[in-house]
């Protein structure tokens, strides 16, 4: 396990020379968080991406934004109103007592939005980061991710969009410290998409506002033994240590697939399942030799729904940032 937002915080995304005249080129994975117990603490990069090209506008009298998007969701990601990564960009600078320049964004999505699978956290990591660097701000990777974890209100997707892989997060006096593991893992991953979404704020309604010790010390026991299954890569134990008493209970109503789904563990190569964030996706983890076809053939078989979204992917890496392609 290597630690990352803490003792590596010099490394700067910034890994190329850059002024703020020239444009940026984001690359930011979508991620999971919890993968079952680990509540606000864990999360997993996924290779589905969110990549953000984003160049000063100089067109005299311009809007100040204006965007091109491709790809999934790409009539939503070219509102203009309301942008969550425009909007990151001119009040990190606002605060910094800067004035905002015009943006172009080209965007390109594959990210399902409102899933649970982190286009929330890619936005405002991406937000902050075109921040960053059209205003010289000089932040490292470190400031980056307590900025944005600090507008999503929790750590766990900020931290896996920016570090990649399996990442445990803390934060104390606004400061997240992380560290990741499970980098060489052959793991597949699949997400069981329902065709409704669920707003992360509905989800977290849900939720009592307080737990019995009982069922604090399951998930206690079970986040580490998750935290062991990807050190070790022991997919042999997150059968259990995918369990969840915190959370996924009270969102069953919510998220029809949870109850159908969370029993397949154990079947046909699939090593854990728990919900995708706060829903309503479904996380599948699966052996790298397991038939994906077949387990999506009896995803869809439970779910009584032939035509289920499932898309395959696998564990990645963190956020990259590169000089923008030309248009």
């Amino acid at each position: 396990m290597s630690e990352n937002a803490g003792q590596q915080a010099g490394q700067n995304f910034n890994q190329i020379p850059h002024t703020p005249a020239g444009g940026v080129r984001l690359i930011l994975p979508a991620t999971s968080a919890n993968l079952g117990p680990g509540f606000d603490s864990v999360g997993l990069a996924m290779g589905l991406t969110l990549t953000i090209d984003a160049e000063v506008s100089h067109a005299p009298g311009g809007p100040p934004l204006t965007i091109e998007a491709t790809g999934r969701n790409a009539d939503r990601c070219a509102r203009t109103g309301n942008n969550m990564i425009f909007e990151t960009y001119r009040d990190v600078l606002h605060r910094a007592g800067q004035t905002a320049a015009p943006l172009h964004l080209r965007v390109h999505n594959e990210i399902p939005l409102g899933m649970g699978c982190g286009s929330s956290a890619a936005a405002l990591l991406g937000g902050v980061m075109v921040a960053n660097h059209f205003g010289s701000l000089g932040w490292d990777r470190q400031a980056c991710i307590d900025e944005a974890s600090r507008r999503e209100g929790h750590p766990d997707n900020v931290a896996a969009c920016a570090l990649g892989y399996m990442t445990v997060s803390a934060v104390s006096e606004g400061v997240v410290t992380a560290a990741t593991c499970g980098e060489n893992l052959p793991w597949k991953l699949l997400l069981a998409l329902p065709s409704a979404s669920l707003p992360t704020e509905k989800a977290r309604a849900l939720l009592p506002a307080e737990y019995g010790r009982a069922d604090v010390v399951a998930n206690v026991q079970r986040t580490a033994l998750l935290v062991a299954a990807f050190a070790l890569g022991r997919g042999d134990l997150l059968r259990i240590a995918m369990q969840d008493r915190l959370h996924q209970p009270y969102r069953m109503e919510a998220c029809p697939l949870l109850p159908l789904l969370l029993p397949l563990a154990g079947e046909l190569g699939i090593l854990g399942v728990s919900l995708s964030g706060a829903g309503p996706a479904m996380l599948l983890i699966v052996e790298a030799d397991a038939a994906t076809a077949d387990i999506a053939a009896r995803i869809r078989q439970v779910a009584s729904d032939p035509a289920l979204e499932i898309i395959e992917t696998a564990i990645a890496s963190g956020a990259r940032q590169a000089v923008a392609t030309p248009a």
